[in-house]
């Protein structure tokens, strides 16, 4: 099973990339299931959401407290919330940011870091830093487990309110196009997933 934590601030869409997500795992063959959890319930506030992803059924339905990977759509975030309790060591980050890999902080066992400048690209895609369908391209860049196209399929699936089905196409594409992808030495390898 892998799991993956999305964090992010109320707005931001962290919970409807989960539920996206989890509809291109299930696209390309493989079980997955989505647990938001909002704790308070406003803009700007943090929020994170769950997914679990298995080619088997999952019976799990709780809060996800050592994930394979962290998602994290709001490059202020990790001054507030600690983002990375419980990351298993040889995981994943995938961080919202402009910055220099020398500029984040992340955990000495750390594998696999995918940086985006999401913010960046949501300011220019949509005039407002809603970066979840970007992350979710960066997602798919750092870590193979899904394709652009599943993504593209999910998000065609998914309601928007707000900004219109073309712009988030364009968004997601631009955050696996301009994603770096940094393979780190960990001091421990976690198993990869096979499907």
């Amino acid at each position: 099973m892998y799991e993956i934590r999305i964090h992010g601030r109320g707005g931001q869409g962290a919970v409807l990339a989960s539920a996206i997500l989890a509809q291109a795992f299930v696209d390309e063959g493989k079980f997955a299931v989505a647990i938001p959890s909002f704790g308070f319930e406003r803009r700007g506030a943090p929020v994170s959401a769950c997914l679990r992803m298995d080619v088997r059924e999952i019976r799990a339905l709780t809060n996800i407290y050592c994930p394979d990977c962290v998602i994290c759509v709001d490059p202020t975030l990790p001054r507030m919330v600690d983002i990375f309790a419980g990351i298993k060591p040889g995981g994943t980050l995938v961080q919202a940011s402009g910055k220099s890999v020398a500029a984040i902080d992340h955990p000495a066992d750390l594998a696999t870091l995918g940086l985006c400048d999401a913010m960046g690209i949501a300011l220019a895609s949509f005039g407002r830093p809603i970066t979840n369908s970007i992350m979710l391209g960066a997602f798919a860049r750092t870590t193979g487990l899904v394709s652009l196209a599943a993504l593209i399929g999910a998000l065609e699936a998914a309601e928007f309110r707000d900004a219109g089905l073309e712009q988030n196409r364009r968004a997601l594409a631009r955050g696996y196009a301009e994603t770096e992808v940094l393979a780190l030495a960990p001091k421990f390898v976690s198993p990869k997933f096979v499907s």
